[in-house]
């Protein structure tokens, strides 16, 4: 039996209300951020409580928590305001002369080794189309994309990308980054290449799970069956490499991105000896047809450098 649920009821400032106690704790601080007194926040809240047919928030001396049905309808209440959101900038935008948005989801290695010059660069070819990036780990990256969250994707080849067109973007190279104390480092020619599984026994550092040099470091030592001693996961190559110059483990990191990084903070480095330290990254799109602007986008980030782009038709 399906329930009918009174949708008029479902007011954006009621919405907004709730999300905001979920997030605060607290229906006073709610009222302030949405400049409502605070009865009339209360009578709103059992309102939307009594549209949805069960209490949204158990209420307690020292504020609110989410029910299982306000943790449902905070989540889905969040992504109904972000696209709403999302839809006034792009109608702001419109006005102002922007035709396209494109919704750009890449990995870490792509941003930071790759895509700034080159976004900054489409801009000024086609300032019409606005490319609105989101950073994720690879894993994510695909996912998003596969689940229409984003139009155009790049990341590291590795994940599966059935349903996608994928293409080849750019190659990079995974290093070893250490102390430059370590005795690898001391011991070792500076160019030298070292195997991976060789440092199974030290700690490591490392991004987030899903990032593709997790899950090739992980292959890596599964392969041999030895534990990886993930000690810490952190979410930049920065925080990476402060991690390594504390002495808190060795990290694998992509040299263009984080050779900057690792002179800077006085670090030693080593390439990797291991055929996966040498990875392709992709550029992928949903199969079949794709928005102009987004096949624009996408053939004009694998082109090789300096070749003719064609503008974008109004």
């Amino acid at each position: 039996m399906s329930l009918a649920y009174n949708l008029a009821r479902f007011d954006l400032i009621s919405i907004r209300l709730a999300v905001a106690c979920a997030q605060s704790g607290s229906l006073t601080a709610a009222a302030r951020e949405g400049h409502l007194a605070l009865a009339a926040a209360s009578r709103r809240l059992r309102e939307l409580e009594d549209a949805t047919g069960g209490a949204l928030f158990e209420r307690h001396a020292k504020g609110l928590t989410p029910t299982p049905a306000g943790r449902l309808f905070v989540k889905h209440g969040l992504n109904l305001l972000q696209t709403l959101d999302q839809l006034t900038r792009e109608l702001g935008d419109l006005r102002q002369g922007i035709a396209r948005h494109i919704r750009l989801c890449a990995s870490t290695a792509a941003i930071n080794q790759f895509l700034p010059a080159l976004l900054a660069r489409f801009g000024e070819l086609h300032p019409q189309v606005r490319v609105d990036l989101e950073e994720q780990v690879s894993d994510t990256v695909v996912r998003t994309l596969r689940e229409g969250r984003a139009d155009l994707a790049v990341f590291v080849e590795g994940p599966d990308t059935s349903g996608l067109s994928t293409r080849h973007f750019r190659d990079d190279e995974l290093i070893l980054v250490l102390p430059a104390r370590h005795a690898v480092a001391t011991g070792t020619p500076a160019r030298q290449p070292v195997a991976f599984t060789s440092l199974l026994d030290e700690p490591w550092i490392s991004l987030a799970a899903g990032a593709a040099m997790l899950q090739q470091q992980q292959q890596a030592a599964l392969a041999v069956n030895k534990p990886l001693r993930l000690r810490m996961q952190v979410r930049s190559f920065d925080a990476v490499c402060h991690m390594v110059a504390s002495g808190l483990g060795l990290a694998v990191l992509p040299k263009a991105a984080s050779l900057p990084i690792v002179r800077a903070m006085k670090l030693a480095w080593r390439p990797l000896a291991d055929p996966w330290a040498r990875r392709r990254l992709l550029v992928a799109t949903p199969e079949g047809a794709v928005d102009e602007g987004v096949q624009l986008l996408a053939d004009f980030l694998v082109a090789a450098p300096g070749k003719p782009r064609d503008k974008i038709s109004h």
